[in-house]
């Protein structure tokens, strides 16, 4: 087994390649127990900032809401698709900018 961060060594070398967390997590935006709607943001945190800065909601993306009834649990991959494959032609393409 291999140690944690050594399978893409290459990539983490490159300072100008960006690196990605995904977080996910449901509120109830009307505050109250008795409703059972929920939003579930989708952000990405870049991970090759500085602790400082990358922990700073300033730098997130907020890239989806997924509005719901309950959690998306299984589901969320039918969500998720369009960014993992946005995710795949970065990784295998690049782009320039």
């Amino acid at each position: 087994m291999e140690e944690c961060g050594t399978t893409y060594e290459w990539f983490a070398q490159d300072p100008r390649n960006v690196r990605l967390g995904l977080a996910s997590d449901g509120f109830n935006p009307f505050g109250m127990l008795n409703v059972s709607y929920s939003c579930w943001p989708e952000i990405l945190i870049p991970y090759n900032l500085p602790p400082r800065l990358c922990l700073k909601q300033s730098h997130w993306m907020l890239f989806m809401i997924i509005p719901r009834a309950r959690s998306p649990g299984v589901n969320i991959d039918a969500y998720l698709q369009p960014l993992i494959d946005e995710l795949k032609v970065l990784w295998e393409e690049g782009v320039t900018t």
